[in-house]
């Protein structure tokens, strides 16, 4: 959460909006996640959400559906996605990344086992419906 706040402040001071971009994990193809994460920090995203591909996404609209059906097509978990958000880190991904999606799979990740996975992987917070 440090790392978020940071950012807004940061982006405060500079008298600015914060851009906040959006992907989900796996889509077109969990190879391509990694590069597209840094390739939205270099092209100035503050704060990336990444989306935790979820089988019945009622809340998000037609392309994010879709995104998700290839995604989970592609077998995107939310343990892979971790693994994006590790192997993006590993190549150095400073901005935050929240994980953005529906409590269920998370509930079924075990909430503890997950806050844990998440701070190893690098993950800065979450937006969960």
């Amino acid at each position: 959460m440090e790392g978020i706040k940071q950012t807004f402040q940061r982006c405060k001071a500079q008298n600015r909006a914060a851009l906040v971009t959006y992907v989900t994990a796996g889509f077109p193809h969990p190879e391509q996640t990694p590069d597209i994460l840094l390739a939205m920090e270099k092209g100035g995203a503050d704060v990336i959400k990444l989306g935790v591909p979820f089988t019945d996404p009622i809340a998000d609209g037609p392309t994010i559906q879709t995104a998700n059906t290839i995604a989970l097509q592609h077998g995107v978990t939310l343990q892979s996605t971790l693994q994006m958000v590790r192997d993006a880190r590993q190549r150095g991904l400073k901005a935050p990344v929240m994980l953005m999606g529906y409590y269920n799979p998370l509930l079924s990740y075990g909430e503890e086992r997950l806050l844990n996975d998440c701070k190893e992987a690098g993950v800065n917070g979450f937006i969960i419906v």
